[in-house]
């Protein structure tokens, strides 16, 4: 692994324990700069790897807790007049930063969500007739309960599209919820990490990096295949965009360079389609009563089409 990477990863880990996968997994969405919603039950560490990651990355965290009262401003910023010369002032909101926490971004009204959408894709916040460049790196990790569905509005199938993964955390196993309970007896453990390890200066280099990372013939045609294949099933109603398998492309780079390698393997592939792919998915009627779940639809789809030979 990349010692980059590895530093980042050790860090953060140092606040959450036992979940070295998903630590990765957000972190191959930073080098891509993508978003990611951690979807999972309150008390798994949301909140903490976020915070973790971003402290480990030196970047500037902030976070909103999401209300429906909360407005577009709080998130967007807004104008103020200057009352000696009568010009606008730009009063920055919450996304004005390197790591956006958007915690409990269900519970957002519509109008507020739909405020994301440009900043999430152009990174960028239009307003009054004026840009404003949001800091590099810049990465939204939003969070959701998925069984608390009261006082919450449904994620439009646009927004969904818009982030690179969505991850679920779950519970931690019986001795890594003991190393838990020692690590949070006296103190946050997110004070664990005193400096950051690499700045985000760096973290830009690295996604350059990335870039460079070579993908074949083959695993691109298994990438398409595989994005086809959710389009044609008569288990989903909405297959992967092609946003989709462009994320799923810079994804598979990414995790290949995290592990030391310039090229991809069909490996790659099937360790991140389901984080990548299977929020895009809409599942038929069908699909909802057979399969039950837009992840368990992708991992068949990667059971039954051919893996190509690495070359």
């Amino acid at each position: 692994m990349q010692n980059e990477v590895q530093s980042i990863l050790q860090s953060t880990a140092r606040v959450i324990v036992g979940k070295d996968e998903t630590i990765l997994q957000t972190i191959i969405a930073m080098l891509c700069g993508g978003h990611v919603l951690l979807e999972d039950v309150p008390g798994v560490g949301k909140t903490q790897l976020a915070a973790a990651l971003s402290r480990s990355v030196g970047g500037e965290f902030h976070r909103i807790q999401l209300t429906p009262d909360i407005m577009p401003s709080d998130i967007t910023g807004y104008s103020v007049v200057n009352q000696q010369d009568g010009s606008l002032e730009y009063r920055p909101g919450a996304a004005i930063c390197n790591f956006l926490l958007a915690d409990e971004i269900n519970r957002a009204s519509p109008k507020v969500q739909s405020a994301l959408l440009e900043i999430m894709e152009e990174h960028q916040i239009s307003l009054d007739g004026q840009t404003h460049k949001l800091p590099t790196p810049f990465m939204v990790i939003a969070t959701q309960n998925p069984v608390e569905t009261y006082g919450t509005y449904h994620l439009p199938e646009a927004q969904m599209d818009r982030f690179f993964m969505r991850i679920s955390m779950g519970y931690p196993t019986l001795q890594e919820e003991l190393a838990i309970l020692e690590r949070n007896g006296e103190k946050n453990p997110i004070s664990n990490i005193t400096e950051p390890v690499v700045t985000p200066a760096q973290v830009e280099a690295l996604q350059a990096q990335v870039n460079t990372v070579k993908v074949s013939d083959n695993v691109r045609n298994y990438i398409i295949s595989l994005v086809h294949a959710t389009r044609q099933s008569d288990m989903a109603a909405l297959g992967v965009s092609p946003r989709g398998s462009i994320a799923c492309f810079k994804a598979v780079r990414a995790s290949a360079f995290a592990h030391g390698r310039n090229f991809v393997t069909p490996d790659d592939v099937k360790e991140l389609a389901v984080p990548v792919l299977a929020h895009r998915i809409l599942l038929s009627p069908k699909g909802r009563n057979t399969l039950g779940s837009p992840e368990k639809l992708v991992k068949q789809l990667l059971e039954e089409l051919p893996v190509p030979a690495e070359n």
